[in-house]
């Protein structure tokens, strides 16, 4: 990233200027930035209210203070803990319900957050506090069953329609409050520059503008007033500079330079700072300016941009919140324990599952010294203001809100589906094969056309977004059925894989595949995987190989978190749409490819690309203004009805070892769960650990938890009583590429929490070792990275040119330990900590 913001800004306009079927751009250029500018913000201090607030902090005990800057997660709080400890803010994560009930109603979140309410209203605290409840409301109420779900900001972005934003922030935030909830943790405003990345899709835009032209009005929809019963508290996120990392990882390193920092990365933040939002959550990533020497290591522990920049330059008052146990991220701290981010600004520390410790640990910082009592003030005379400027201290439950509990204000199912209709963008439409007529004969395929998990990706009642059938989402239309509606039912045929279908028998076919559910973490695409889509998802062009070619036209609806590297797919079809994750409301889908029963266009596309489509399978990172940008489709590019432009048959050709920038292939890692697939066996059972990670696997004898290592839910935990397995297995044998194999090792991440009491076994295909004084070594040392020279087992005869199974770890008695990011990698054999063959007796 050498280019200027200026220069960013230039291309952005001679790019989307010259872009195919373009007709928005870029802003004009601006002035860069150098400096953290001054921002004034339409909230402003009431001098009353900041003389209550320092008569209530002056009241206060430590104790009650700390409680007050601690957030809980709902499973690991009751009501009675509000009270107890003066816990001051509860949440809850993607997956996480009322009673656990996947299914509860409005009525049901009502109902606690009143008991949470009333907790923190009978404390023995001089002047009661109220508690806020924060959420993940990404797209929708997303958590919420029954909840209408927008498309998701990547989709959104490319509808280029400010006035739609707003529109929906309102609806989300009447969904909310619906709940009796009144913090929300969005908008995002991360600006993208590595595809990579698994949270892409809660991007605006590659380019700066688009988010900046969002994210005033975002802030605006939710906030209101900050009184009114369809408002709630907004939050920008994650400061700063998430979606730059090197090479799209998830927490990674951001290496911008200050002027990069300012603007392209900030810029979402200048305005959502002046609309008066009122929250900011930190960011998981690190920023390191290597071009101007500045190494500013991880944002949570970051006081030159927290408090430094963000509270003292650009004048925010409101309170800064950590993300989901990202204070394990700064160095020195743990899970329960973090003087150094409270002391660079964090105000409000999400602490899930360990805040009883966390609250004792930080009462005892304070009282060391290590944290200034003038800090902990600062931090709840924050929290109180943002309380206080929300109406939480009109002693009003959330069950006296006027949406409270009702079902219906959960659902805004009109506006989601004019939001799907923008959001489209049309790729290629040779021979004008779309809008197709209603009365035909339609035959649809793919595995999305009928799958509701599919159409609304991660974040969607559970934080994957995986673990989820179309019975739970009981208010929605998948594509299918938008087609069905709008050619009749008697006129559509639906066959996921196409087998014994004759494409030739119809009028027309429409293909709907893509990207299955992903959020943070697993949705990141690894140094050497790569863009193509048919790679990672094989069926879908298998599909596609079976209906084209039929002398009928093919039209493929793309759904997917990303640009992708698609070819293959799109050499295969006439028309080819990128739907993004459109929500619930499958048929703006079919809004927009039907024409009217008069055969007028009922719909045009509308939508242009706000992120650059590759042209190769590892051309990532790839953005609007780059030196040498060579995208198959530029930013801004997008057709209508009206566009006569043939897209030619393109080059398919991809590398087959993957983008040459790792050496590693992934065995079991949340990033690829699509290559190989968790088992376990036990007592005649075999279990697939399937996409819940919420589930526990209790089998007779072993029990599977999903647990922690690296980041959150990465690991199994198996804990054994007698015989059993665990295995990594595909449906038939995957070719090992030689760079991988060449003094290639089993490598994973293991922590042992109780050493095995008999015979333990880690095994490749049939071949295993006997691993039980290993395991030994490891007992109470935490994480321990384990190499396996592969050569091990091709000494006991393993061919290892392609493997089916090429991890398995069994017991016969009983032993705890947890795995994580098992994967081979090439060299890892001569790497020093690298067992040897005769650590395997």
């Amino acid at each position: 990233m050498k280019n200027t913001h200026n220069h960013i800004l230039r291309r952005a306009v001679l790019a989307a200027t010259l872009a195919l079927g373009a007709n928005v751009i870029a802003a004009p250029a601006a002035r860069p930035l150098t400096e953290w500018p001054h921002v004034t913000s339409a909230v402003k201090q009431n001098k009353a209210m900041e003389a209550r607030i320092r008569q209530i902090v002056a009241g206060m005990t430590l104790a009650q203070k700390v409680g007050q800057m601690t957030q809980p997660e709902i499973k690991f709080s009751t009501p009675e803990d509000i009270r107890t400890y003066y816990i001051g803010s509860v949440l809850n994560g993607g997956g996480s319900w009322p009673q656990g009930n996947k299914h509860a109603t409005a009525a049901d979140w009502v109902k606690l957050a009143d008991a949470y309410y009333d907790a923190s209203m009978s404390t023995d605290m001089k002047v009661h506090i109220p508690v806020i409840w924060g959420i993940d409301a990404m797209h929708g109420n997303s958590n919420m069953y029954g909840a209408t779900l927008f498309p998701h900001n990547i989709g959104l972005g490319a509808a280029r329609d400010p006035k739609l934003i707003g529109e929906m922030a309102k609806s989300v935030a009447k969904a909310v409050r619906a709940t009796g909830i009144d913090w929300v943790f969005a908008p995002t405003l991360a600006v993208v520059r590595d595809d990579r990345w698994g949270r892409t899709y809660e991007s605006f835009s590659e380019d700066p503008a688009i988010v900046k032209d969002y994210a005033g009005v975002y802030v605006k929809g939710l906030q209101g007033d900050l009184k009114s019963d369809n408002t709630v508290v907004a939050t920008a996120k994650h400061f700063v500079g998430d979606g730059g990392t090197n090479e799209g990882k998830d927490r990674g390193v951001n290496l911008s330079t200050n002027e990069q920092m300012l603007n392209i990365h900030a810029q979402g933040y200048y305005p959502a700072l002046a609309a008066g939002v009122q929250t900011v959550m930190a960011s998981f990533n690190s920023w390191n300016d290597v071009q101007g020497g500045a190494d500013h290591g991880k944002m949570h522990g970051n006081k030159e941009l927290l408090t430094g920049a963000l509270k003292e330059k650009m004048g925010f008052d409101g309170l800064v919140v950590s993300d989901w146990n990202a204070i394990t991220e700064v160095p020195g701290c743990a899970e329960d324990s973090c003087a150094a981010a409270i002391n660079a600004g964090v105000d409000l520390v999400m602490v899930p599952e360990k805040w009883k410790s966390f609250i004792a640990n930080t009462i005892a910082q304070v009282e060391k010294g290590e944290i200034p009592m003038s800090r902990i003030d600062d931090a709840v005379t924050r929290i109180l203001r943002v309380k206080m400027r929300a109406g939480l201290f009109d002693n009003k439950k959330p069950s006296q809100n006027i949406y409270a509990g009702k079902q219906e204000a959960l659902q805004n199912r009109a506006l989601a589906r004019q939001a799907v209709r923008e959001s489209l963008v049309l790729l290629k439409n040779n021979g004008n094969v779309l809008p197709l007529a209603r009365g035909k004969k339609i035959l649809v395929v793919g595995k999305s056309a009928d799958n509701m998990a599919n159409q609304s990706g991660g974040w969607s009642l559970t934080w994957q977004g995986t673990d989820n059938k179309n019975g739970d989402y009981p208010v929605s239309d998948t594509i299918l059925a938008g087609i069905r509606d709008a050619v009749g039912e008697g006129n559509v045929t639906f066959s996921e894989n196409a087998a014994g279908v004759d494409a030739g028998q119809f009028d027309a076919v429409i293909a709907v595949i893509g990207e299955t559910p992903y959020a943070e973490g697993d949705g990141d695409i690894g140094p050497a995987g790569t863009l193509r889509l048919s790679g990672r998802y094989p069926e879908d062009l298998e599909v596609l190989k079976a209906v084209s070619g039929k002398g009928k036209p093919v039209v493929t609806v793309l759904l997917s978190g990303r640009p992708m590297y698609t070819n293959d797919l799109l050499n295969l079809s006439d028309s080819f749409v990128a739907a993004w994750l459109p929500g619930t409301e499958g048929k703006g889908v079919s809004d927009v490819l039907f024409r009217k029963a008069n055969g007028k266009v009922n719909a045009d596309f509308r939508g242009k690309l706000s992120f650059s489509w590759p042209k190769s399978a590892c051309q990532s990172p790839l953005n609007v203004g780059d030196a040498n940008y060579d995208p198959l489709f530029k930013y801004g590019y997008g057709l209508t009805y009206a566009s006569k432009v043939t897209v030619p048959a393109l080059d398919t050709a991809y590398p087959e070892g993957g983008c040459g920038k790792s050496l590693s292939v992934p065995v079991y890692n949340p990033t690829d769960r699509a290559t190989y697939a968790l088992y376990v066996s036990s007592g005649g059972q075999r279990v697939a650990l399937g996409a819940d990670l919420n589930a526990v696997h209790k089998l007779p004898t072993v029990t599977v938890e999903t647990a922690q290592i690296n980041t959150q839910q990465d690991a199994k935990r198996l804990t054994w009583t007698g015989p059993a397995k665990l295995e990594a297995q595909a449906g038939k044998a995957i070719k090992l590429p030689s760079y991988a194999s060449t003094d290639g090792a089993l490598q994973f991440d293991a922590i042992v929490s109780a050493a095995p009491h008999g015979k333990v076994a880690i095994g490749m295909e049939t071949v295993e070792l006997d691993a039980g004084a290993v395991f030994q070594r490891l007992v109470g040392k935490g994480k321990q990275t384990v190499k396996i020279p592969l050569a091990c087992f091709s000494a006991k005869g393993l061919p290892l040119a392609a493997l089916s199974t090429p991890f398995s770890v069994s017991a016969d008695a009983p032993f705890a330990a947890t795995f994580a990011n098992i994967q081979i990698v090439g060299g890892a054999a001569k790497d020093q900590d690298a067992l040897a063959c005769g650590d395997f007796k």
